[in-house]
């Protein structure tokens, strides 16, 4: 069922959901885009939208007053449910030994508001990985009960977007709290609403929605599926776990290597990739110490590294594996893709290697 709130009224929303948690959402703060704590609906980037393309992004005034005319920016949710860096532990001296103390989860309740469908896809991902079987992360796990999930269906696509093929977007299908889908057209700006879960429903009901009739839900849906057909990038699905493993020793692979920096930007920018390295840092005095974990790349000699040296030492290797993991044994290891067509990949690769490009050459071939 579908419920619907003005732009105006939007402010009863947050003020709503700040009872919950602190909220996180989009925002410019000095030229930059990010996620960051949103205290009216006045913070959100009104009038912005992104120009994307292979190793390019740029701000842009917007077509009209949308607040959430954009895609995805290089931001993505997992920096908030699985941060950068984050302490593990601490050591202390004592007379005869150390004292340990575990680092405690943060318990920390928040509102993720506007998250893509791609991102929402995203973090069903990293819920399997990282909440389910015998290695859960009790981090990540503690952050992600605490978290409740406001969704935002995508109605303009960025060049760089590819989630139509993927199956993960421009609409949003499950895993929300509450879905949201902003129209603006002619006088009218308004937000459709619908709930996911009983926690959503009860957020609706206590704030007396109106039910929204036909003609407003059909042009949030014809919004929805026009940026579906019109996403400049696919990726062709299938046999594309098979395509890859058989293809070990394409010459794709030396010519992708020539161009590519193995500088890291994709894996840290991709709302999958979840990588790590642990590192200890002692005190001067030797009588303390903490261990940290913090994102790593497979792009990074050191990430290889066993004694004696890296398994990957060449660039045509780190691509290799990054990809082929990806898109195939990923489906081997969690029954699923590790890519969701939101094309960070592709925008913030510095020479802006097209990760739906380099299927394509291998599959024509």
């Amino acid at each position: 069922m579908h419920f619907i709130i003005e732009r105006e009224d939007l402010d009863r929303l947050l003020s709503a959901l700040q009872e919950h948690g602190r909220i996180i959402g989009p925002t410019i703060l000095e030229n930059t885009f990010g996620h960051r704590e949103i205290a009216s609906s006045q913070d959100f980037p009104a009038g912005w939208t992104f120009e994307q393309e292979g190793g390019f992004f740029r701000l842009r005034p917007g077509r009209d007053r949308s607040l959430f005319g954009y895609t995805v920016g290089q931001d993505s949710w997992k920096k908030d449910l699985y941060p950068p860096r984050s302490r593990l532990l601490s050591l202390k001296k004592t007379k005869s030994s150390f004292s340990v103390t575990p680092e405690k989860p943060s318990a920390e309740k928040v509102v993720f508001f506007g998250v893509r469908p791609c991102d929402l896809a995203a973090i069903d991902i990293q819920d399997t990985i990282l909440t389910k079987g015998p290695f859960a992360d009790p981090e990540y796990s503690r952050r992600r009960k605490e978290a409740m999930i406001v969704a935002m269906e995508c109605t303009r696509p960025a060049a760089t977007c590819f989630c139509a093929s993927m199956g993960t977007g421009p609409g949003v299908f499950s895993g929300y709290d509450l879905a949201l889908t902003e129209v603006v057209d002619g006088g009218l700006h308004y937000f459709l609403v619908r709930a996911g879960t009983e926690q959503g429903r009860s957020l609706i009901a206590g704030l007396g929605l109106a039910e929204a009739q036909k003609p407003s839900i059909n042009r949030g849906e014809n919004l929805v599926r026009e940026a579906a057909s019109s996403m400049g990038r696919t990726m062709d699905q299938r046999g594309i776990k098979q395509l890859l493993y058989d293809n070990h020793e394409h010459p794709r692979w030396d010519q992708v290597a020539r161009r590519c920096l193995t500088c890291g930007n994709c894996t840290q920018v991709c709302p999958t990739c979840f990588c790590h390295t642990v590192y200890d840092r002692v005190s001067l005095s030797g009588n303390e110490a903490q261990r940290f974990r913090c994102w790593d790349s497979c792009f990074l000699l050191e990430h290889s590294y066993i004694h004696g040296g890296s398994v990957r030492v060449s660039a045509r290797s780190r691509y290799r594996q990054w990809i082929t993991h990806k898109l195939a044994s990923w489906i081997d290891q969690f029954a699923v893709s590790g890519c969701v067509g939101c094309g960070r990949c592709i925008t913030w690769c510095p020479v802006g290697i097209d990760i739906t490009e380099e299927i394509r050459a291998i599959r024509q071939s």
